[in-house]
This record gives structure tokens, sequence and C-alpha cells, in this order.
């Protein structure tokens, strides 16, 4: 008996993370932001289970209050409400300092806001979002002329040629 009652009923909270693989591909990233996401019950189980995707998702900020569009999380399996649309309009949860200052910047810059991850912090589901500009396809064809090149270069100096 020599629990205390806070041990005997702690819950081990794991951290899964899903990346949005394409935004490092698609866009050049300036500054990180951590955001909440105001989620129904059975996603934020999907989202536990790994299930979820941002590929395609942006976040827009109107009327003073930012939304996350084009994420398709799909419902857990053992619940399943009527009428659900898994790729719905979501809220994004930030201070109303953060919002501001986001959007001024991406007016002024031309910039977007793209999420870079979808991970759990304890019993909370956080998103990752990054001010990105899009990258030309040119630009895009240089970073792997420039990777391949690195990598030859280390290959070359670990004496494996």
């Amino acid at each position: 008996m020599g629990q205390t009652e806070a041990s005997r009923f702690s819950i081990l909270w794991f951290v899964m993370k899903i990346f949005n693989k394409r935004a490092r591909h698609d866009y050049q990233l300036y500054e990180t932001v951590e955001a909440g996401v105001s989620l129904l019950g059975s996603e934020a189980k999907s989202i536990r289970n790994g299930r979820g995707d941002i590929t395609s998702a942006f976040a827009r900020i109107k009327d003073g209050e930012a939304y996350l569009v084009g994420a398709n999380i799909p419902l857990h399996a053992m619940s399943a409400p009527q009428g659900y649309d898994p790729i719905r309009t979501r809220k994004l949860l930030l201070h109303k300092s953060q919002i501001v200052s986001l959007g001024t910047r991406m007016k002024q810059q031309n910039l977007l806001l793209v999420p870079v991850s979808v991970y759990t912090k304890g019993p909370l589901v956080k998103l990752e979002l990054a001010l990105a500009r899009g990258k030309k396809k040119y630009e895009k064809k240089e970073e792997k002329k420039r990777r391949d090149i690195d990598r030859e270069v280390e290959i070359e100096a670990r004496g494996k040629r």
C-alpha cells in the first residue's frame, strides 16, 4: 500500500509525431510556432494512434482567429458520428498577440503559414506551424544537386571509393 494517490492514478503519456514531409521540400521555412488544435475526442484518439495527414494542409488567419484548413484526420475506429467530415476546418489555439504578429508578417513579407508536424505533448495535441515562402522549381533542383555533391564529398573523405 506504499503508493501515493498521484502515482496510483498516473497515466503514461507517449509522444506521437506526424510529419509533413513535403513542407521542407516545397517551402523555405523561416520561423516556427507551436499551437494547440481544437479537436473532437475521436480525432485526438486517431492522432495518438498515428493516423492523420497534413501534407496538403495550411493555416489561415481570418477575423482575428487562426484556422487549420485541409488537414485529413480520420475518425477513431470505435466512434463514428453521423455526417463527419475528416477534412473539416479546425480552430488553432494561439494567443491574440501571436495571431496579430503572424498575420502582419504574412501580409508584409508575403509568407504562408504551413503545418510542419502534429504531435502529442502529454494529454494535449499540438501543431508546429512555420512561416514559409514557396520554393521555385529551380531552387528545388539546386538543393538536390547540392545534397548529392555533399554526399559524394563525404564518401570520398571516408575513402570508400
